[in-house]
């Protein structure tokens, strides 16, 4: 089939994508290739076609199918995008990806070339011909390029070359592309996305996810796009999630499980019903855990596995007919949501974890109870000590914890004495992070950085006072702090003696405070459980100092930098990546790790490797990380070059 015909098919319906492919992830070096590959007239591959019913077929984007038998690409669709993308000027209506990948394609009449358009190179030069423009205009481009490249005081005889160049350009819509169909009764769904999965056995393969999303597509064509509707209504609250972890709280709400596999048995209906209940059930979540626990952004949102739990366990409730929580049990609730989270239950093998605490919410003896006691019994106790506080940077995990105490008590600001309420403390954008001590300090009195962004060398306080602090050291400012508002050291955990606060006692200060906050978080704990405090009791999972962990970020420029980061990999139309990724072992949860940004599948989703960007980190980080398998970066700017080099290929508008 003509590339032509294949591009006036996708124009009138006959063809389409099937709603179970990925969006669109080629980037311009790609594209280039399929171009220069084509000029020349190289093979670039055929196409796979699935020959289906248009009244059942089920495809991505808005533009209606043809009537009767169209074709769904299978194997092509990078290709095909591409070609339509330069030779139409704009995306095909199933188009979900970056646009600037095909935007802007220029050929050099002189080298035959292909590069995308920079303004100092190719601008006012007739040598460099717009690729989109020829395509679009055709036989009629063709004859006016060359009567002004015959003007051209430059040029003049030599048009009659670069008409023939010209011609071979356009001559690319005339390849013949070899088209494989699949057809017949028999090829379901199932059988046609494992086909899927073989021919793309190097590439997009389709995670179970994926595959649960694409049969619920099949029958609700709206599915994909009302979830993403939820999602960002989500992320203007500054909470961050995927389609895969809405999908999971969809299914443990309709079929108690946390396999997609189970999902696959739901017709549309149920499923848009479970949508409707799961979306309500994590709106009242965390609405519970922002407004109780004060967790109220993405930055300090630990165990986000646990909300598809009290998703079901809300559901159930629901079901049962049993009214609204009491305060006991919205509290017991949080209790179990915070204890998962401070010990990560669910940050290694996910699936096995949530699968194993739905079942201890069914059953005669199932509920929150047998969901606390599952939970203890595998931490082996759920009390802190001063050594949970051990850990360092803003990705540690009792970091959610310190603003969890900060927002749930009376913290209170040391420049205004007023408590540290939402108000004052805002989104993470603006969280000011203080270090106690000084860090210019310490590391003027050769401390390490792990002890310099010590968790107990944290506190939170307002803009203006982190300023007018600034550097001085505790035995210079805590007295003015403490004449001028009484109990607001201690409203944030300062240890009470004065000698404890020179800079000769730091690591004192420390073990000092860790005990403070340890006693401060079980006291908030024990407010949680109302008098029950069993659920406490029993041999602490730490009894000395746990091993510390590597990497993190360890101040809040850092942080701004690699938000800026993330910023400009959306920018680009990329996805964002994972802020303080949490590196745990998979059966104890224990964190090893903290890596400040990460893909864990690659930019481009499972095309590229995973990806860490490591600021300021030593070597047993860096170390770690690539044998986990990142391809690790520690600098902002050969990042952003990775990205435009081979992620986007050259994008040098990026």
């Amino acid at each position: 089939m003509k590339i032509s015909t294949i591009l006036d098919h996708i124009d009138s319906g006959h063809m389409a994508l099937p709603e179970f492919q990925r969006g669109y992830v080629w980037n311009r070096d790609q594209v280039r290739g399929l171009f220069d590959s084509l000029y020349r007239r190289h093979p670039v591959g055929g196409l796979l076609v699935w020959a289906t019913e248009s009244m059942t077929a089920t495809h991505r984007g808005d533009g209606p199918l043809a009537d009767g038998i169209v074709k769904l690409l299978l194997d092509g669709q990078q290709r095909m995008t591409s070609l339509y993308g330069v030779a139409r000027g704009k995306p095909p209506k199933f188009f979900d990806g970056n646009a600037q990948a095909f935007t802007g394609l220029r050929f050099n009449l002189d080298t035959e070339t292909f590069e995308f358009y920079q303004p100092v190179k190719m601008k006012d030069e007739p040598l460099w011909i717009d690729v989109t423009e020829l395509m679009k205009n055709g036989q009629a481009g063709h004859e006016k390029l060359v009567e002004a490249l015959a003007e051209h005081p430059g040029i003049g005889t030599k048009a009659v070359k670069y008409s023939g160049r010209i011609s071979r350009i356009l001559g690319i819509l005339e390849i013949e592309l070899h088209t494989e169909e699949v057809t017949g009764t028999d090829k379901s769904l199932d059988v046609v996305v494992d086909i899927f999965n073989k021919v793309n056995s190097g590439g997009t393969k389709l995670s179970k996810g994926d595959l649960a999303l694409a049969k619920i597509c099949a029958e609700w064509p709206e599915g994909r796009d009302t979830m993403k509707a939820k999602l960002k209504q989500w992320a203007k609250a500054d909470y961050h999630f995927n389609l895969d972890w809405l999908l999971r709280s969809v299914n443990t709400v309709l079929t108690g499980e946390a396999k997609f596999q189970f999902l696959h048995e739901k017709n549309a209906s149920e499923v848009q019903d479970a949508l409707t209940r799961a979306t309500k059930h994590i709106d009242t979540s965390l609405n519970l855990i922002g407004g109780r626990l004060g967790l109220d952004h993405d930055q300090v949102f630990f165990g986000r596995f646990g909300v598809p739990v009290m998703a079901r366990y809300l559901d159930l409730r629901q079901a049962q007919k049993l009214g609204p929580m009491d305060e006991k049990t919205r509290d017991k609730l949080l209790f179990w949501y915070v204890q998962a989270a401070m010990w990560g239950r669910f940050s290694g093998s996910t699936e096995s974890f949530i699968d194993k605490d739905l079942e201890a919410l069914v059953g005669d003896d199932g509920g929150l109870d047998k969901l606390l006691e599952q939970l203890r019994l595998w931490h082996g106790g759920l009390r802190a000590e001063p050594g949970h506080f051990t850990g360092w940077s803003l990705g540690a995990r009792f970091y959610p914890v310190l603003y969890l105490l900060t927002r749930m008590g009376e913290a209170r600001d040391w420049g205004t004495g007023l408590p540290l309420k939402a108000s004052l403390l805002g989104k993470m954008s603006s969280l000011e992070v203080h270090h106690i001590f000084p860090k210019a300090q310490l590391y003027k009195r050769k401390h390490a950085r792990p002890e310099v962004n010590a968790l107990a060398n944290f506190c939170f306080l307002t803009k203006d006072t982190n300023l007018i602090i600034s550097d001085r050291l505790p035995e210079d400012y805590f007295p003015e702090v403490e004449q001028a508002h009484p109990g607001a050291l201690a409203s944030q955990w300062i240890p009470g003696d004065p000698a404890l606060w020179k800079v000769e006692r730091f690591r004192d200060f420390l073990e000092a405070r860790k005990v403070l906050l340890a006693e401060e978080l079980n006291r908030r704990m024990e407010s949680l459980l109302h008098g029950d405090l069993h659920w406490l009791a029993g041999t602490a999972a730490v009894t000395a100092t746990p091993p510390v962990t590597v990497g993190g970020i360890s101040s809040e420029q850092e942080e701004a930098e690699l938000v800026a980061l993330n910023d400009w990999v959306e920018a680009q139309g990329l996805p964002r990546g994972i802020l303080t990724y949490d590196f745990a072992d998979p059966q104890s949860g224990q964190q090893i790790a903290v890596f400040d940004l990460v893909w864990p599948t690659g930019i481009q989703e499972e095309l590229s490797q995973p990806v860490a960007v490591l600021l300021n980190e030593d070597a047993a980080t860096l170390t770690m990380a690539s044998q986990a398998g990142f391809r690790c970066f520690t600098d902002g700017e050969s990042f952003r070059r990775y990205v435009v080099s081979e992620v986007l290929g050259g994008n040098n508008n990026a």
